[in-house]
C-alpha cells in the first residue's frame, strides 16, 4: 500500500498538519484499545452491523466533500469469525465521515482468493454521490485539502456529519470540506444514506483496483 496522505492544505495556517503526525495519535489510540474493547463489550462503540474482516480496497481520481469528520474507533466481526485471528474479532479502524461526497472514477475491490470481486462507477463525467458517507478503514493514501479544519477536537463534539459522533476523549478532526485526489483506502465497512453510482459495473477480475 502507499504510505499516508503526505500532507493536509488549509486556509488556516494554524491548523497545518502532516498526515503522518495524525497517524502517531492513531498510535496512542491503539494503546487504549484494551479500554476500547470494554466500551464496545457495554455496548458504548454500537456498530451498524458486524463487519466481515476482510478488507477491501477503494481507489478513486478524486474525492470531493462538503461536511468532513474523522476519528478512531473499533469494529468487531461476529462471534468465533474466521476472519477474526489474534485480534478476537476487533478491528482498530479511522471513521472518515462525509455529509456530501462526490468521487471520480471509483473502484472497489475484494481479493476473494485467486480472483478479485470489482466494481467500477462513476466514469464518463458521471461522479458517485452519497450521502452521509462513513467509511472505516486502516489505511489511506492520497493528496488531501480541507478548508477550515479543526485538528485534535474531541471525538464526542464533532459536528460537521448529522448524527455521526465518537467517543468521549477520542482524538478527531473535521472540516467544512475535504478534497483528495488519487485516492486509495483499505476499508472494512462503509454505509450512506443515499448512495448512487452512475455507469455501475460488477464482475469477477484477475486484478484489483
Amino acid at each position: 500500500m502507499p504510505e499516508q496522505i503526505e500532507q493536509i492544505e488549509t486556509d488556516q495556517p494554524r491548523s497545518g498538519v502532516r498526515w503522518r503526525r495524525f497517524a502517531v495519535t492513531f498510535g496512542a489510540v491503539a494503546a487504549g484499545a484494551a479500554g476500547m474493547v470494554v466500551l464496545t463489550a457495554q455496548g458504548v462503540l454500537g456498530a451498524q452491523f458486524a463487519i466481515s474482516g476482510m478488507p477491501f480496497t477503494v481507489t478513486a481520481d478524486k474525492l470531493e466533500g462538503t461536511g468532513f469528520e474523522q476519528f478512531a474507533t473499533l469494529d468487531q466481526m461476529i462471534p468465533d469469525s474466521p476472519n477474526q485471528g489474534d485480534t478476537g474479532g476487533q478491528v482498530l479502524v479511522i471513521v472518515s465521515a462525509i455529509d456530501k461526497a462526490e468521487l471520480t472514477n471509483l473502484c472497489q475491490s475484494i481479493n476473494l482468493g485467486g480472483t478479485n470481486l470489482r466494481i467500477t462507477a462513476g466514469n464518463s463525467g458521471k461522479p458517485v454521490s452519497a450521502r452521509t458517507l462513513v467509511v472505516d478503514g486502516d489505511e489511506i493514501a492520497g493528496n488531501a485539502s480541507f478548508k477550515n479544519i479543526d485538528v485534535g477536537q474531541d471525538a464526542s463534539t464533532v459536528d460537521k456529519v448529522p448524527g455521526v459522533k465518537g467517543n468521549p476523549g477520542v482524538f478527531a478532526q473535521q472540516a467544512d470540506t475535504v478534497t483528495i485526489t488519487n485516492l486509495r483506502q483499505n476499508n472494512y465497512a462503509t454505509t450512506a444514506a443515499v448512495f448512487t453510482l452512475p455507469n455501475l459495473r460488477m464482475g469477477f477480475s484477475s486484478e484489483g483496483c
